[in-house]
């Protein structure tokens, strides 16, 4: 039910876009009738593929090369969209500040084609960048650690669909000559049918760390029954730690690694997070926390027991301007931050992707966290 009424939603959402990029971007281009006819019969078809994408996004039945055609309209759509905001400023401008009509004539022609040129430029370089997955070496200075530690994480890999086998099989193999001291993922690895999912899950067992691999639940799990995935998940040998925390590292030198529930549990009705708990027993060493979405900081009465926060969720916005909307949600997007004088929040851009196989502004990234103490 929650699917139908998300998806449904969701397609509203598009149909509407789609609707201001004809009236006002295609309607408003000096081309002949039957070519902006074209451009509003490309729209429809992008509509059909949205949904259809939709459909297979939960049961992916069919082959990867159709998946992909279907995966592909939700992004253009979206960048059609944000291009047809950017024309319609400076066709507003152009109207109103040239008052030759000739140069008005000229000006507004090669906004137009320039308008089209970029739109299909764009579109093609964001499904470039979604294919190539960067190592981003990050150095964190944590208070009271005694020994260096090299972290490796992943996150919202999103498996389903475009993101197969293959796709975990070679994220593997990367992640495996990074030298990890433990491998963290941060929530959204599933985000299909388990069923679907399990033929890539499996490649999961080839990781490989001195301390061993660890798991936290986000948002999307929920969609696809929590307690299998988390079961599954176990079985590959990859704690997935449950408001729990284990100490990484020899007695007296290590840290303690601590998971918590997505705050989506709150909606979802069990599965929540519960800080107190998962903090019990913890030894007196620095304390790195795993949540899924950064925001849940916000519910934190305190944060003084915790050196550093690892986080996902928002794709560093995966497609730009989508991150200034992702800003009004959640308090951190991408990157390291200061959150207060005793906690810093580290947040992954996301090593797959939802929706479309495109990233623009965001790079897929194998975040290296090098733990080193302050000097």
């Amino acid at each position: 039910m929650r699917f139908m009424i998300f998806a449904t939603i969701f397609t509203i959402v598009f149909i509407l876009m789609s609707l201001y990029i004809s009236k006002r971007f295609i309607k408003k281009l000096h081309f002949k009738k039957r070519y902006k006819n074209y451009l509003n019969y490309f729209l429809i078809i992008n509509i059909f593929g949205i949904i259809g994408y939709m459909i297979f996004r939960r049961y992916p039945i069919v082959p990867n090369e159709i998946y992909f055609l279907l995966s592909i309209p939700i992004g253009i759509v979206f960048l059609l969209f944000s291009t047809a905001i950017i024309y319609d400023i400076f066709s507003y401008l152009i109207n109103t500040n040239i008052k030759d009509e000739k140069r008005r004539d000229f000006f507004k022609r090669s906004l137009d084609i320039g308008s089209i040129a970029i739109a299909g430029s764009i579109n093609a370089k964001a499904m470039y960048n979604a294919k190539h997955i960067e190592i981003e070496k990050v150095d964190v200075k944590i208070k009271d650690l005694k020994k260096p530690y090299n972290i490796v994480q992943i996150s919202d890999v999103h498996i389903g669909g475009l993101v197969d086998k293959k796709f975990v099989s070679s994220l593997v193999k990367t992640i495996n000559t990074l030298n990890a001291d433990i491998i963290v993922i941060t929530g959204d690895l599933v985000d299909t049918n388990l069923i679907y999912a399990k033929e890539a899950l499996n490649e999961l067992k080839k990781l490989k760390s001195k301390y061993g691999n660890y798991f936290i639940v986000g948002n999307h799990e929920y969609f696809h029954k929590v307690k299998n995935i988390i079961t599954y998940v176990n079985s590959l040998g990859i704690k997935v730690l449950e408001n729990e925390n284990v100490y990484i590292g020899e007695k007296n030198l290590g840290f303690n690694l601590v998971g918590v529930y997505d705050i989506f549990g709150h909606s979802y009705g069990s599965y929540q997070p519960d800080i107190k708990k998962a903090l019990n027993n913890k030894q007196n060493s620095p304390t790195v926390l795993l949540s899924h979405q950064p925001k849940y900081v916000e519910e934190l009465k305190s944060t003084k027991e915790i050196d550093l926060i690892l986080s996902g969720h928002t794709h560093g916005g995966q497609i730009v301007p989508f991150n200034l909307l992702v800003k009004l949600q959640q308090p951190y997007i991408r990157g390291l931050y200061k959150h207060n004088n005793t906690t810093q929040i580290y947040v992954n851009k996301g090593t797959g992707f939802w929706g479309p196989p495109m990233r623009l502004g965001a790079s897929s990234e194998i975040t290296l966290l090098k733990l080193t103490s302050i000097d």
